[in-house]
């Protein structure tokens, strides 16, 4: 299985997602998680786009026509090297692959406090290094800060799945 990532206008992600399946693209997404929201004084799960413009395209052969991509609204980038033929590589590949396990759908993830360096423990960010940037303790959630594609991320998750890191980088029980 090949994958590849777009960038994308983040109001197109869905629509663009279809297009890449109809195009022929085994599996494409915009990768959701679910987050608890509060609405009426009661606390309910919702998805919410895990990475705001990102869509994930699989296909079972390799990619070598990006005619497809030319003229769609909404595409910004192929994420990649062109020497890869946009290809996802290292970490980035295995995030997709761990993001196609998931079918797409994260579900909430644990946090801890403002400016913590952190590990995901959730199997989709496996071995992924954050720091908390925001916390809504209302809504049970945080935002954190990673790194995709050489550049800083950020999501909100619930406050579920972490480690913690001590200074030097080892996670702490």
């Amino acid at each position: 299985m090949f994958a590849y990532c777009l960038f994308c206008v983040t109001q197109r992600c869905k629509v663009i997602a279809q297009l890449m399946e109809v195009q022929g693209a085994s599996r494409a997404f915009s990768p959701q998680i679910i987050r608890k929201q509060r609405k009426q004084g009661e606390n309910i799960e919702r998805c919410f786009d895990l990475l705001p413009g990102y869509v994930f395209i699989y296909s079972e052969e390799r990619l070598t026509d990006y005619k497809k991509f030319s003229g769609i609204n909404g595409i910004v980038r192929r994420v990649g090297k062109q020497d890869d033929g946009y290809e996802l590589q290292g970490p980035d590949l295995d995030f997709a692959m761990r993001l196609l396990e998931k079918d797409g759908v994260v579900s909430s993830m644990k946090i801890c406090r403002l400016g913590d360096e952190v590990t995901l423990e959730d199997p989709l960010f496996s071995g992924c290094q954050g720091q908390v940037t925001e916390i809504d303790y209302r809504k049970e959630r945080a935002k954190v800060e990673f790194m995709f594609d050489q550049n800083s991320c950020s999501t909100w998750i619930s406050v579920e799945d972490v480690k913690h890191l001590h200074k030097t980088g080892e996670e702490q029980t």
